[in-house]
């Protein structure tokens, strides 16, 4: 059962592996792009390609017979993208186990790659555990640690934690099979949420400090991005740093103006250096143009320091 690109490599590996996957459950497909083309899940382009059954609800509460009726020893579940009721959940022997992208307790719920990032981890991971009724409650199996490197994007990160989900799972597969697993219990005390990212959560509040401001964009890189109102327009910024430079300037002030980008002063006496931008309706632009084009100068103010992320 899944339906994104991390789902992928899990259920390759599964036939690779030689397990019988007897039917793959995905999200029904939607339309994307400008002509608005219906277009398959990257699981259901996956499963056929393996010549796999492919069964995709609008609402698996609404229809869950043929996964019931299935009778499989178990159920795999990685990215699928919807809530599980108790008669799916028990239906197979072995129960329902999941693939999340954490170390779980930390980072519970749709969106735990873009939040690590963004809040300025260094470390991350992958856990498998059985899945009950809560929303990634369900006891541990195995977790693998990766690092989260300084340069690292959400679309950079995920492909690397989808790799080590899909060998975690054959190895989780494994060990319940020969015993060798014995689930632990989450310490729910330690649990931190990862909800769905929302086009609001890339609004960029200078009173936040610099650094935060940066991980948020590698966090929320491809999607929402970051972006400012500036001048009654939307200002995406493309590519930052965090400056060793300190200021007492209010938040928002444009410190210098150079090729090399402007430094704004934020939260904390943090300094951010504004590198690369994209107007709204036009392409990416070095910082230093925009300022240009823009007339902004040191002592402006860029954006609206309250934006509300």
């Amino acid at each position: 059962m899944g339906t994104g690109d991390f789902a992928v490599p899990s259920l390759a590996e599964l036939v690779r592996a030689g397990h019988e996957v007897s039917m793959v459950v995905s999200q029904p497909d939607r339309p994307q792009g400008r002509g608005l083309t219906l277009q398959e899940t990257p699981v259901k382009k996956t499963a056929l390609s393996l010549g796999l059954r492919v069964f995709q609800p609008e609402k698996l509460r609404l229809e869950p017979d043929p996964v019931v009726n299935e009778k499989a020893d178990i159920l795999v579940v990685v990215a699928y993208g919807q809530i599980l009721r108790e008669n799916i959940l028990t239906c197979a022997p072995r129960g329902a186990i999941n693939v999340h992208a954490s170390l779980l307790p930390k980072y519970r719920g749709a969106a735990p790659i873009q939040w690590a990032i963004a809040n300025g981890e260094t470390r991350t991971g992958v856990t498998t555990m059985q899945l009950d009724r809560g929303m990634d409650t369900g006891p541990i199996l195995l977790r693998e640690e990766c690092g989260i490197d300084p340069a690292d994007t959400t679309a950079t990160l995920e492909p690397r934690l989808a790799a080590i989900g899909a060998a975690l799972l054959l190895r989780t597969l494994s060990g319940l099979e020969d015993g060798a697993i014995a689930p632990t219990p989450q310490d729910h005390s330690n649990a931190t949420m990862a909800p769905l990212i929302k086009k609001t959560d890339g609004l960029v509040d200078f009173s936040r400090p610099a650094r935060e401001i940066a991980s948020r964009l590698r966090g929320f890189s491809p999607w929402p991005g970051v972006q400012i109102d500036h001048a009654g327009r939307s200002l995406k910024l493309i590519a930052v740093a965090a400056s060793p430079n300190r200021a007492d300037q209010a938040p928002g002030t444009i410190l210098s103006v150079t090729r090399e980008g402007l430094s704004v002063a934020c939260g904390d006496g943090e300094v951010l250096r504004i590198e690369k931008v994209q107007p709204e309706s036009r392409g990416v632009v070095t910082a230093f143009d925009f300022a240009n084009g823009a007339r902004l100068r040191p002592g402006s103010v860029l954006g609206t320091s309250a934006a509300g992320a």
